[in-house]
C-alpha cells in the first residue's frame, strides 16, 4: 500500500492535469497518514508470535526416558547396535549458562515498541518529504509562483480577449481556490450563458501565461488553454449548446492564438489537434461533441469564405 501510494503521488506529479484537478493531493497525503497510523497501532496493539519449542516434548520424555533437555545427542555403538545417549552438563552450571545467555539476549534485543515506532517514524517522515518536494515545486512553477502584480496584469489580458470574443466587456477569474472549477465541477473553465465573468482553473491560466508572457508553446496544452478561454467567452456572448460552442471556440482559437504570439500555422495546427481530441473522447462528453456541421463549408463555419478550417 505504501509503495502504491508513492506511484499514486508521482503520477500525481507527471501524469495529466485532470487528475491534478479531481484530487486534492492533500487527500492523497491524508490517507499515507492514516494509514502509518494504522500500521503503528496494529503492531503495538499485536500479540508477539509464539515461538514453537523444538526440544523433546513431555511425550518423548515419558518414552525415552529423558528426565530433562538434554545439551547433545551421541550415537555409539554397542554389540553392534546403535545406541542414542544423551549428555548432560552439571545441571547447576547449565542453569548459570542459561540465565547469562537469557540476559545478554534481552539487553541486545530492542523493546517490542522501538521497531513499529521506527517505522512509524519514517513513513512520516517520508510522507512529509513527498508533501514538502510537491510544494516546493508547486510554489515556484505553477500560478501561484508568479506575483500578484504579474497574475493581476495576466488575467487583465484574458479579459480583454474574451471580452474580444463576447463583443462586450467580461471579466476572466483565475479561481486558485477551487472553488468553482477543478476538483469541484470537473471542469476547466465555466461561465453563466450571457454573463460577463469567466472562471478558469490555475493551470489553464498558467498555460496562457506561459504562451502570452514567456513566448512558450507546451504542445496540445497551449491548445487546450486557447480552446477553453474561447469556450467560455462564447458562453457569456450568449451560446448556451455545450457542442456549438466548442466548435467555435476551436475556431476563435486560431485568431486568438495568433494574437497571444503564435504564427498562424501553429495556431491553425493546435486547433485542429482540439478538433481531433474533441472526436476521440467519445462518450466521456458526448455534451462538448461537436455537431456533423462543424466543418469546412458547414453551418457551423464561422468563416464560409475561407478554405482554412479551423
Amino acid at each position: 500500500m505504501r509503495i502504491a501510494l508513492v506511484a499514486f503521488v508521482l503520477a500525481w506529479i507527471f501524469g495529466p492535469p485532470k487528475l491534478r484537478d479531481a484530487v486534492p493531493l492533500l487527500l492523497v497525503f491524508l490517507v499515507a497518514l492514516g494509514l502509518e497510523v494504522h500500521f503503528l497501532v496494529s503492531a503495538l496493539r499485536g500479540s508477539a508470535r509464539r515461538i514453537p519449542d523444538r526440544a523433546p516434548q513431555e511425550v518423548d520424555r515419558d518414552r525415552y526416558g529423558f528426565e530433562r533437555d538434554p545439551d547433545d545427542i551421541v550415537v555409539v555403538e554397542a554389540g553392534g547396535d546403535e545406541v542414542w545417549l544423551a549428555v548432560s552438563h552439571d545441571p547447576e552450571l547449565d542453569l548459570q549458562d542459561e540465565r547469562r545467555i537469557e540476559d545478554e539476549r534481552l539487553e541486545e534485543a530492542p523493546r517490542p515498541f522501538l521497531a513499529p515506532l521506527r517505522r512509524f517514524v519514517l513513513g512520516v517522515g517520508v510522507t512529509a518529504a513527498l508533501f514538502g518536494a510537491i510544494w516546493f515545486v508547486e510554489s515556484r512553477t505553477g500560478w501561484d509562483s508568479l506575483a500578484g502584480e504579474t497574475r493581476a496584469r495576466a488575467v487583465a489580458r484574458y479579459s480583454a480577449e474574451a471580452s474580444g470574443v463576447a463583443e462586450k466587456p467580461v471579466s476572466i477569474r483565475c479561481d486558485e481556490s477551487r472553488d468553482y472549477v477543478g476538483a469541484v465541477q470537473h471542469a476547466d473553465g465555466v461561465a453563466v450563458v450571457g454573463g460577463d465573468l469567466a472562471i478558469l482553473t490555475p493551470e489553464i491560466c498558467n498555460d496562457l501565461y506561459r504562451l502570452a508572457f514567456e513566448h512558450e508553446t507546451i504542445g496540445s496544452r497551449t491548445g487546450r488553454a486557447l480552446a477553453v478561454l474561447a469556450h467560455e467567452a462564447w458562453h457569456l456572448r450568449g451560446v448556451a449548446d455545450e457542442g456549438t460552442t466548442e466548435c467555435y471556440a476551436i475556431q476563435t482559437g486560431v485568431q486568438l492564438g495568433q494574437r497571444l504570439g503564435l504564427t498562424e500555422d501553429t495556431a491553425r495546427q493546435l486547433m485542429r489537434q482540439q478538433l481531433i481530441e474533441n472526436e476521440l473522447r467519445g462518450a466521456a462528453s458526448l455534451d462538448y461533441r461537436v455537431p456533423a456541421e462543424c466543418r469546412d463549408g458547414g453551418r457551423l463555419d464561422l468563416h464560409p469564405n475561407d478554405s482554412h478550417f479551423p
